[in-house]
């Protein structure tokens, strides 16, 4: 049984401030911010997460990590060192426990060109001090988190660029020292894990297929290449996007270019408890990564004033 999921808090940066919103069951439409946090200045925020209760939000910059409470009174800091002038091609992340007691920060340093190579690193969510580090062997652009709803583990999708993908998992072991597991692929881009926890879907680097993962051994469940859904593998791929739409069905991308060289795309539908394709559902939006899943039937696009806009509507048939 899936236990009842506290209210989601996502977050959005716009005119140099950090909008949280609170996802709550009947919140349809568009979305208007429960907190605004403004960073210190000159800090310039690549990623951002805020505690549950709205009073606290961890940052990331390019050359550190900043904890601010919601009068912006500054509670911790942590800095990259050595200092990067490096602009491009590196985004640290930084994601908050279910627990809400530690902060997961990915510091892709050899890209930003630091001594040594990419780290992630534990902090205690109230003091910032360093539980735990992982000296990583990756040369990432970026990485997205995800934490798992259930057991509280993170997983990390490190994104190598053509080098492919690495997928971490980190835990707090009981004596509280950090955990990590790497898996075994190194050409799988995590995509969402399931809301009950059960599994996970990824892509496949060189968007040959979609698959899904039993939590947390990574075992494959099933795999549906580009041709299980009808198209030409020559002509048409799996897109790096979709998710769990409910716990039983997962949203698949499929995109290609028409003989006019327009792009296209759409998202089908498929049942993980059985493996089929079982539709597909149309969502109006320009780019197939707007699309964000939340898991309940509901899912998020980008709304016309920066704002996110929560739907929810029947799938469509296959046929």
């Amino acid at each position: 049984m899936i236990p009842a999921p506290r209210p989601k808090v996502i977050t959005r940066h716009r005119d140099g401030q950090i909008h949280a919103y609170v996802i709550e069951s009947g919140a349809f439409g568009t979305l208007e911010p429960a907190a605004v946090f403004r960073p210190q200045a000159g800090d310039e925020v690549v990623a951002s997460v805020v505690r549950p209760d709205l009073e606290r939000v961890v940052y990331t910059t390019l050359n550190g990590a900043v904890c601010l409470t919601r009068a912006g009174a500054l509670v911790w800091a942590s800095d990259f060192e050595p200092h990067s002038d490096v602009r491009l091609g590196h985004r640290p992340g930084c994601a908050l426990s279910l627990d809400g007691r530690t902060v997961w920060v990915y510091r892709p340093d050899a890209m930003a060109e630091r001594r040594g190579g990419d780290q992630w690193v534990v902090h205690d969510a109230d003091s910032g001090a360093v539980l735990g580090r992982r000296e990583l062997e990756t040369v990432g652009h970026g990485a997205g988190h995800h934490v798992h709803p259930v057991d509280g583990s993170i997983y990390l999708d490190i994104g190598e660029g053509q080098d492919g993908s690495v997928i971490l998992r980190g835990t707090v072991g009981a004596d509280g020292e950090p955990e990590f597991v790497t898996y075994s692929w190194w050409d799988r881009c995590l995509i969402d894990l399931a809301p009950g926890g059960e599994q996970f879907m990824t892509v496949d680097h060189g968007q040959a297929d979609v698959a899904f993962h039993h939590h947390p051994s990574g075992d494959v469940l099933f795999t549906l290449p580009v041709e299980a859904f009808g198209y030409d593998p020559e002509e048409t791929f799996v897109e790096w996007s979709g998710g769990y739409l409910t716990p039983d069905t997962a949203v698949v991308t499929l995109g290609g270019e028409s003989e006019d060289e327009e792009e296209w795309f759409r998202y089908h539908l498929v049942d993980v408890r059985t493996g089929t394709i079982c539709g597909e559902i149309t969502v109006e939006v320009t780019s197939p990564y707007e699309l964000d899943p939340l898991g309940d039937g509901s899912w998020l696009t980008q709304g016309p004033d920066g704002h996110p806009v929560r739907r929810s509507h029947a799938p469509h048939p296959a046929g």
